[in-house]
């Protein structure tokens, strides 16, 4: 049976520097991870326009939460999404989008 995969797709909005958020995002799902919230399944990465961070291990609602409070740290671009997939999607960016409320 698939598994529920949320991916946080978060908008590549130019900056002068690194994108710090990045790490921001990657350090909280790490926490979340390390105390069995959410399992990160897959590295970060950039996608066209979007930096993509996939997420597992408990239940839509779970996860969804877990990226709303994701993409509401400090200096995250706004427009960030989700998409609700499972882990047999053949490549990133399938399934239902969602919209992440900012915490």
């Amino acid at each position: 049976m698939a598994e529920v995969v949320v991916e946080i797709h978060v908008p590549m909005i130019p900056v002068a520097g690194p994108h710090q958020w990045i790490d921001r995002i990657e350090e909280f799902l790490a926490e979340l991870d390390e105390d069995g919230t959410v399992a990160l399944i897959d590295d970060g990465e950039e996608f066209g326009d979007v930096y993509v961070f996939p997420i597992a291990g408990a239940g839509e609602t779970e996860l969804l939460a877990a990226a709303s409070r994701a993409v509401s740290l400090d200096d995250v671009p706004g427009g960030a999404f989700a998409m609700v997939t499972d882990d047999e999607a053949l490549e990133w960016g399938l399934g239902r989008r969602v919209e992440l409320p900012v915490e």
